[in-house]
C-alpha cells in the first residue's frame, strides 16, 4: 500500500514538472512571437493607411475644388487620414516649403494681412504674428476656416499676401489663382510653393515659363523664382497696382497630378 502512494507520488510530480516545462516553452513562445506578431500588424496598418493616402492624393488632383469639398463633407474622416499621408510624406523631405515661407513672412512686416490657401495644420498661423486667414476643405481647428479656395467670402482687395503651399491640386487651379488676385490688395505678394515634378517638363510637368506666363496674365508680375530646392519650387509675385485694359483669355498649362508610388 505505502509503495503504490509513493508510485502515484512520484508519477504526479512528473506530470506537475512536465506540465510546468509546457507552460514556460509557451511563456518564451508566446514571448518570442509577440515582438514580430506586433511589428506585422504595424506594418499591416501603415500599408493600409498609405493605401488610403494615396487614393485620397489622387482624388484631390482628379477632381474640381467644389467636388473636393462634396467628397469631405461626406466622410471628414478621410481629411484627418490624408494629412497623417501627407505628413508622412513631408518627412522624408530634407526642406519643408511652408518653412521656407514662414521664413519669408518673419522677416517682412507683422502688420501684412496673409490668406493661407490650403492651410492644413495652419503651421503658417501658429508661427508668425501676423494675421493670417487659414482656409481648408475641412475645419478640425477654430482658426480654421472651410470653403472651397475658389470662393473664400474674404472682401476684395482685403490681404497683403496670399500664399499656397502645395495646395494648387484640383483641376480648376487657376480659379484658386484667380481668387486670390481678387482678395489681394494692390502690390500684394502671392506666394506660391509646388512640387517640382509638376513643373518640370522633362518629367512630363508643365513648362514652368507658361505657368509664370499665365501667372502674370491674371494680373500680377513676376518678382522672384528659386529652383534650388531638389523637391519643390518657389514663385514670388506682386500683384498689379493697375489692372490690364488688354483682357484675353488666359491659357493654363495643366499641372500634372502628384502621384505617389506604392512602396
Amino acid at each position: 500500500m505505502e509503495g503504490q502512494r509513493s508510485s502515484r507520488n512520484r508519477k504526479s510530480a512528473k506530470r506537475s514538472r512536465a506540465q510546468s516545462n509546457e507552460r514556460n516553452r509557451d511563456a518564451k513562445k508566446s514571448k518570442s512571437e509577440s515582438p514580430s506578431s506586433s511589428s506585422f500588424l504595424e506594418k499591416m496598418k501603415a500599408r493600409l493607411s498609405g493605401g488610403h493616402f494615396r487614393m485620397i492624393n489622387e482624388k484631390l488632383y482628379t477632381c474640381t475644388g467644389e467636388e473636393a469639398l462634396i467628397y469631405f463633407k461626406e466622410d471628414p474622416s478621410l481629411f484627418n487620414v490624408y494629412h497623417a499621408g501627407y505628413q508622412a510624406q513631408m518627412s522624408q523631405w530634407p526642406e519643408q516649403p511652408v518653412q521656407k515661407i514662414i521664413e519669408w513672412l518673419q522677416g517682412h512686416s507683422p502688420s501684412l494681412t496673409v490668406a493661407d490657401f490650403g492651410c492644413g495644420d495652419a503651421r503658417v498661423a501658429k508661427s508668425v504674428k501676423n494675421k493670417v486667414f487659414s482656409f481648408d476643405l475641412v475645419s478640425n481647428d477654430p482658426d480654421v476656416i472651410a470653403c472651397d479656395m475658389s470662393n473664400t467670402g474674404l472682401d476684395s482687395s482685403s490681404v497683403d499676401v496670399a500664399i499656397f503651399c502645395l495646395s494648387l491640386m484640383g483641376l480648376n487651379y487657376p480659379n484658386f489663382l484667380k481668387e486670390a488676385h481678387r482678395v489681394l490688395k494692390p502690390s500684394g505678394w502671392l506666394l506660391i510653393a509646388e512640387v517640382k515634378s509638376r513643373l518640370d517638363p522633362k518629367t512630363g510637368g508643365a513648362d514652368p515659363t507658361k505657368f509664370i506666363k499665365a501667372v502674370c496674365e491674371l494680373g500680377f508680375t513676376p518678382v522672384s523664382k528659386d529652383f534650388t530646392n531638389k523637391m519643390f519650387v518657389l514663385f514670388y509675385f506682386k500683384k498689379q497696382e493697375k489692372p490690364s485694359s488688354k483682357r484675353k483669355e488666359i491659357q493654363w498649362p495643366e499641372l500634372k497630378p502628384c502621384i505617389y508610388k506604392r512602396r
